[in-house]
């Protein structure tokens, strides 16, 4: 019972992170790849031969990738958040009169 070695989880309190792919955009990925299943299904369903169909979703599939990285590795955890959050805020608050600050 001397010699008993455990390990330890060092990863508590970090954001999830799968093959480079930092907390929200796992999910970004996962929900692109089901709307191109839908997509195919419904090409397919319309009758476009299977190899344009299989065409049309690697390419696209291959840019839902690309810029899903991109976004992930130039944001990162918490960045899209801020730059989405920084887009609504006003540049200037402008009144044209007094009442704002008169008090009854």
């Amino acid at each position: 019972m001397a010699n008993s070695v455990y390990k330890i989880n060092k990863g508590i309190n970090q954001s999830i992170e799968f093959k480079g792919l930092k907390a929200q955009y796992i999910w970004y990925l996962g929900g692109g790849v089901i709307l191109l299943m839908i997509v195919f299904s419904i090409l397919y369903i319309i009758g476009i031969p299977s190899f344009v169909c299989v065409g049309i979703i690697t390419v696209s599939g291959s840019l839902l990738v690309l810029k899903i990285y991109r976004m992930s590795h130039k944001f990162g955890e918490y960045g899209l958040m801020k730059a989405l959050s920084k887009k609504q805020l006003p540049k200037a608050v402008r009144t044209y009169s007094r009442k704002v600050f008169m008090m009854n």
